[in-house]
């Protein structure tokens, strides 16, 4: 079954480095059949939350929101890459996932997390499940943490360790397996 999985992208900084892992789990995904359209808020340039999508007077809210309520509502998953700043997630993915509620729910979402060091960001990631979970798409319990992003990927988003190939498989088909089920249930009703 093909699905949609937006990969989200949490970082709007100029030298980042989670395009790459970015580029990777798009690249992943569309192998397997998969539609993986990148949601990069550096070129979204979202505006700072002042109203969630759902309180704008329908048909007023801003174009780029717009477009992703509409990619958000045919989503069967999000995968959701993740700096971390701080021990926590970066300010441009909290911004990013706040605008929207309802969009979300009922779909699985998966983490990536990466870092410059050797923890991968799993710091961030632990606080990013909290949130994920409240907006209605809980994550995989699966994460796919990425160390020394800028030597684990090249700028393309290619691996450049075998390890990291083998990870992705058992994290996405962890996530496929949440997201076909999960699909067949919305497909019957949702509790409320």
């Amino acid at each position: 079954m093909s699905l949609v999985t937006p990969v989200i992208l949490g970082s709007v900084r100029s030298d980042r480095q989670g395009l790459r892992a970015a580029r990777f789990l798009i690249a992943q995904l569309e192998a397997l059949g998969h539609e993986a359209p990148l949601v990069d808020p550096a070129e979204l340039k979202l505006p700072l939350l002042d109203r969630m999508y759902k309180e704008y007077p329908k048909g007023e809210a801003p174009r780029v929101l717009e477009d992703l309520a509409v990619l958000y509502r045919r989503a069967d998953a999000f995968v959701v890459v993740s700096a971390e700043y701080n021990h926590s997630i970066p300010p441009a993915l909290s911004n990013t996932l706040d605008h929207f509620l309802e969009e979300y729910f009922w779909r699985p979402s998966g983490i990536v997390c990466y870092s410059a060091g050797q923890y991968g960001g799993v710091r961030a990631a632990m606080q990013l499940r909290a949130m994920l979970c409240e907006l209605g798409t809980p994550s995989i319990p699966s994460l796919l943490p990425i160390p020394r992003v800028g030597k684990m990927l090249d700028a393309n988003g290619r691996p450049q360790e075998d390890w990291l190939g083998r990870s992705a498989a058992k994290f996405i088909g962890e996530l496929v397996w949440y997201a076909e089920a999960l699909k067949a249930k919305r497909a019957e009703g949702v509790p409320y």
